[in-house]
């Protein structure tokens, strides 16, 4: 996808002509959108976009700038540079690992506008003759920054464990899982560093409108595909202890986006994770789940298991269901597991798939600090939801006032000062992180 490049000094509309060319429009003011509502973006509430971002272009959707001249919005459903009438598109930013977002693309559908892709769409500007965008970093480690992936290492090594690891299924799912879906994790795990993965799971117990891994025939694409087997719980602690053993400071996970629910192959897990710990102490064994079974995790606990990252779009039960579509478990049920987990001295972090407009309201914010208030988090993970934000609000039939949206940033900011014992990023951490924030952790 080709881009045009202009000096200006101001935050200037981005949009996309029908062949995917992003430009800018000097005469239009770049606008961000939350819940529907759409603001002029002004340059602090802008950082430079981050290596190894992307520009999409939205199909099906009219972008929106405002023109000070007249003092109003503009939805711009012409090039207004062609000679000859054409369609122009939306443009947003699928900002990298570690940043999220402060506001979406500004735009309005065009009808029979089909839903968007599983990714999350963050408002981009044109401005000082860069691309901006309207997010805020939550964790400077470059575990996934492409920067530092060599896929002619990740190859050189994938033919190495091919022949440490001859028969074991799960190397062979995450070689596939970084040569073909380029999976940051899988790549790491080849690369011997940081977090390995573990996927276990081919089923799940709920229904999220966001899943990457199954979606319904008609719905959006998955992007990327499911395990189709368990592993055994040798083939699994193999891999662990190798990572183990290799990485200096070392966390492995089980629940990654190439399968469903974990806790749904809990037998085999244990198994695993008493393998792991008859062997080594060393690292972090963590599960990234949605909390739906606590008898589960309070096994896992009692095996050896160390952190739980728990999925959550909200604290509100009826929004939570509307996203997760849950099938036998409830919303106490999840919270039940968190509670199961401190009580055992386990680490807790909540995946918060933040989506401006929506997490800043003013009835989730109360609700959120309802839930920080009981003291059993430890971190917060401050990640995009990957949905279709118009379609996002429509799922939830929700509406919230803009008088009542406090603003992302405010948001982190205001957890950051009202709870200082709770740790905030983007990725799962390890001992000797924790430890950082929290001297007295893992003593």
């Amino acid at each position: 996808m080709k881009t045009a490049v202009k000096k200006c000094f101001s935050p200037e509309l981005c949009v996309a002509d029908a062949g995917g060319r992003i430009f800018n429009v000097p005469f239009l003011s770049a606008v961000g959108m939350k819940a529907g509502f759409y603001d002029v973006l002004r340059p602090a509430q802008l950082i430079k976009m981050p290596f190894g971002s992307q520009l999409f272009m939205l199909p099906g959707r009219t972008p929106v700038g405002f023109a000070s001249s007249d003092n109003q919005l503009v939805s711009l459903d012409r090039n207004p540079f062609s000679v000859s009438p054409e369609p122009c598109f939306a443009v947003a930013a699928f900002v990298a690992p570690g940043y999220t977002s402060t506001y979406n693309a500004a735009y309005t559908e065009i009808n029979g506008a089909r839903i968007l892709p599983l990714f999350a769409y963050t408002a981009v500007a044109f401005y000082r003759g860069e691309f901006y965008v309207a997010s805020t970093r939550v964790d400077r480690e470059l575990r996934q920054d492409i920067r530092f992936m060599d896929m002619n290492r990740i190859k050189r090594n994938i033919k190495i464990f091919r022949k440490q690891f001859p028969t074991n299924r799960l190397v062979a799912h995450l070689e596939s899982c970084a040569l073909v879906n380029q999976c940051p994790a899988a790549k790491n795990f080849f690369l011997q560093r940081y977090e390995g993965p573990l996927p276990t799971s081919p089923s799940c117990n709920a229904r999220c409108a966001g899943c990457l891994s199954l979606q319904p025939e008609g719905a959006c694409p998955a992007t990327q595909p499911r395990i189709r087997f368990i592993p055994t719980p040798e083939e699994i602690a193999e891999v662990a202890l190798y990572h183990l053993a290799v990485v200096a400071d070392p966390v492995v996970s089980f629940g990654q986006g190439c399968e469903g629910e974990p806790l749904l192959a809990g037998n085999a897990i244990e198994k695993a994770v008493k393998l792991i710990r008859a062997r080594t102490r060393k690292g972090m064994i963590n599960i990234n789940t949605n909390a739906s079974k606590p008898d589960v995790v309070a096994r896992l606990w009692d095996a050896g298991m160390d952190s739980i990252r728990v999925s959550l779009n909200s604290l509100q039960p009826d929004s939570y269901r509307r996203y997760y579509r849950p099938k036998g478990y409830t919303f106490s049920d999840v919270m039940k597991s968190i509670r199961v987990v401190k009580q055992k001295g386990g680490f807790v972090s909540v995946n918060y798939l933040s989506l401006p407009g929506f997490t800043d309201s003013r009835a989730e914010v109360e609700a959120f600090r309802k839930f920080l208030d009981g003291g059993r988090v430890d971190m917060i993970q401050w990640r995009n939801l990957n949905y279709d934000p118009r379609a996002y609000f429509r799922l939830l039939k929700s509406c919230p006032d803009v008088k009542d949206l406090l603003g992302i940033k405010n948001l982190i900011d205001l957890v950051k000062r009202d709870y200082p014992r709770v740790m905030a990023g983007y990725f799962n951490p390890s001992r000797r992180r924790i430890r950082r924030f929290r001297p007295e952790s893992f003593k």
